[in-house]
């Protein structure tokens, strides 16, 4: 056994480096050189296999990476969820728990959502609209809403003021 550790472990050290930097880059965004490293690491150890003990070997032994980076995603998947890393800091949530308007910031409270306007600029999907006399930066669903059309306000959703176009004003 030990002489069969020493003789391929150039191949094991590829083979276990190779899958903790694919496991790195998967809690990483983007893919940068720590899943390149770990890529080439991998056809490394591939090739060091099919060398050493022929094809059959290394379809075996790339059927064995692709079952440990799938077993190892789905762990940090659950993990970025329910678990531990989803406490960390890293992981972006769907709100805020911190303020993130300034106190000098405008009070979004007195915006009442089916109060009516025009568009003071093209919405594509962001822009301006006059609101019962006030100026505000508005945003659309998506879609084209051209200047000076008639626009009813929809729901506010933090700083954000949704409007869709009025038809019944057109």
């Amino acid at each position: 056994m030990l002489n069969w550790i020493s003789l391929n472990l150039p191949i094991l050290i590829c083979l276990i480096v190779g899958m903790g930097l694919l496991v790195v880059e998967m809690c990483i965004p983007g893919f940068g050189l720590p899943g390149t490293a770990g890529v080439v690491l991998l056809i490394a150890a591939l090739y060091m296999v099919w060398n050493a003990a022929g094809p059959l070997a290394a379809l075996g032994v790339f059927l064995m990476i692709l079952a440990a980076a799938g077993i190892a995603m789905s762990v940090i998947m659950r993990s970025a969820r329910h678990g531990r890393l989803s406490r960390s800091p890293f992981v972006l949530r769907d709100e805020s728990t911190t303020a993130t308007e300034p106190s000098g910031g405008p009070d979004l409270s007195v915006v009442k959502v089916g109060r009516a306007g025009r568009t003071l600029t093209p919405l594509r999907p962001a822009g301006m609209a006059d609101v019962e006399g006030e100026r505000l930066n508005v945003v659309s669903e998506g879609e084209f809403i051209p200047k000076d059309s008639p626009v009813i306000i929809e729901r506010v959703e933090g700083s954000r003021i949704v409007v869709k176009m009025d038809t019944a004003a057109m």
